[in-house]
């Protein structure tokens, strides 16, 4: 009988997800209630509050999912190079392709820092991909890569960098256009700190 339970939880709390996540995608969040949420869901507002704590926190839980799998992303395109400035080019280029994808400019880019606030949003921002750039800044100081800056400054320049180089990205009528010159910006702003 538990298993049971268990088990219709976690369908009720995926449909709840899969719901937020479609809906998210298609409207403003300020202009879609709890109300047409759960509608569109087929369940209850209690259910929603009982896995979720309303529609900010499966909003937040949306953006959480949408960071994790771009930092999933990031992790496969550096995977297969062994050269630090390699894999950073490798790095930024998905990332950016992420922040040009529909989904992720209007749910993370666009409506994240409006919905929980610039501070929330940076923390999960920092949670999924702030490990990803310090780790390989570390990388391309320990290879002597790059000049030997302080490593929090460079990773704080990388990472403040491609956080507005995202929002550009995300608020132009252009994405890819806007993607692709962003990622020629940031080679050029590697190769200025590289020792060749």
């Amino acid at each position: 009988m538990e298993s049971v339970r268990v088990k219709y939880a976690e369908h009720t709390r995926q449909t709840l997800f899969d719901t937020g996540l479609r809906l998210f995608a298609e409207h403003e969040y300020a202009s879609l209630s709890a109300e047409e949420l759960v509608r569109a869901a087929g369940l209850t507002r209690g259910a929603l509050y009982h896995h979720f704590d309303g529609k900010r926190g499966l909003f937040e839980a949306v953006v959480d999912e949408l960071e994790h799998r771009a930092a999933g992303r990031i992790r496969t395109a550096i995977a297969s190079s062994e050269d630090p400035v390699e894999r950073t080019e490798r790095g930024v280029t998905e990332f950016l392709a992420v922040c040009a994808e529909p989904r992720y400019r209007h749910v993370v880019l666009l409506q994240g820092p409006i919905a929980l606030g610039w501070r929330r949003w940076r923390e999960l921002d920092q949670k999924h991909l702030g490990g990803l750039v310090d780790d390989t800044v570390q990388a391309m100081l320990a290879t002597s890569r790059i000049r030997p800056h302080p490593a929090k400054l460079v990773a704080a320049a990388f990472y403040g960098a491609l956080t507005e180089l995202a929002l550009v990205v995300a608020e132009t009528d252009e994405p890819d256009q806007a993607r692709a010159q962003a990622a020629e910006l940031v080679h050029d702003l590697i190769a200025g700190l590289t020792t060749h």
